[in-house]
């Protein structure tokens, strides 16, 4: 009992890393339009950013049960190795932070999840392929897409509405509703994102026998939120810097259309209980905000390192999470 008890808050403890550098390695998907275009400064959009996640994470706990319990069952590994998939994660959000690519922390997670568990069993049947597929596989294509398609249509419905209106008045009310859709935008980061690191810790407490169902305990809502809401006051300049400017030239009304869609894009998801990368969602609104002008304004080659970090982050972080375990099973 002691020795489960110093794994689970070895777990907590690592949650609550991943956690803060998710923030700080997100904060981009909700503030970077909004510096870019000096909607708000730096440190009054991340603060804004920070409160919003953190609200946002009460709002609910399936995203947590899809991660936690219906991919890998936690009967089928022990904590140990949830340790082992945590440190995956981390290292692969620690390399994407470092060279500014908004990768995803969630495939992150959701990738050292499934390569650690097929380690540590030395079989594929642990994972629940049905579930992966139709719950993070097909969200992990279709998102990116749908968010394309929404940025796009909203700048066009935009750009049709305003075109009798002046620059100048259009950039000075933007301004202002960017704010209030940059808002919307963290507090739905925060409901979809906080959820997973809330399904892993739960995850743990079952595999250790300290719960006996799979129900998030309030207070690891209230670590997850304000872990993630720390690291999000912290900011991440370098992967801000690419989504606010890096992909497309950006107007008050092109964040606004950009945040907007994003955020209603990452609303469906979690109704629909699906783990999704708000990274991969902003980034491919912003794109079809672009592109509503001319498709020469995005810039593709940007773009195309992202999209490679995309489909790269789930077999790589798979094969991080094994190794560790392969190595670990050495040892214990």
């Amino acid at each position: 009992m002691h020795s489960t008890m110093t794994i689970t808050i070895l777990i907590v403890f690592l949650v609550i890393i991943f956690d803060f550098i998710n923030g700080f390695h997100d904060t981009a998907t909700a503030v970077a339009t909004s510096i870019t275009t000096r909607a708000l400064t730096p440190a009054t959009a991340i603060l804004v950013c920070a409160v919003f996640n953190f609200m946002g994470a009460f709002t609910g706990t399936a995203v947590a049960k899809t991660v936690g319990e219906n991919i890998v069952s936690n009967a089928s590994i022990e904590q140990w190795v949830i340790l082992g998939v945590l440190i995956s994660a981390i290292i692969w959000n620690l390399i994407t932070w470092y060279f500014g690519i908004p990768s995803s922390s969630s495939h992150a997670l959701i990738g050292s999840l499934v390569g650690g568990g097929i380690a540590y069993n030395g079989s594929f049947n642990v994972v629940n392929w049905y579930n992966l597929f139709h719950s993070v596989v097909i969200w992990l294509f279709i998102s990116p897409v749908i968010g394309f398609v929404v940025g796009y249509i909203i700048m066009i419905l935009l750009n049709w509405i305003l075109k009798p209106f002046k620059i100048h008045v259009v950039n000075k009310i933007f301004l202002k509703l960017q704010i209030i859709a940059g808002a919307f935008m963290a507090f739905n980061h925060g409901g979809n994102d906080a959820q997973k690191s809330m399904g892993i810790i739960t995850m743990a407490l079952l595999s250790g026998k300290v719960i006996q169902t799979f129900e998030v305990p309030t207070w690891v809502i209230v670590v997850c939120a304000s872990a993630m809401a720390l690291g999000t006051s912290i900011g991440g300049k370098k992967i801000i810097k690419t989504m606010g400017s890096g992909m497309a030239k950006l107007t008050p009304v092109n964040g606004f259309a950009a945040q907007t869609g994003g955020s209603l894009v990452i609303l469906l998801a979690t109704l629909f209980h699906a783990p999704v990368s708000t990274t991969h969602i902003i980034t491919t609104t912003v794109m079809g905000v672009g592109a509503s002008k001319t498709f020469k304004c995005v810039k593709w080659g940007v773009a195309k390192n992202i999209v490679w970090a995309w489909v790269l982050t789930i077999p790589i972080t798979a094969s991080i999470s094994a190794l560790i375990i392969f190595i670990g099973k050495l040892f214990i």
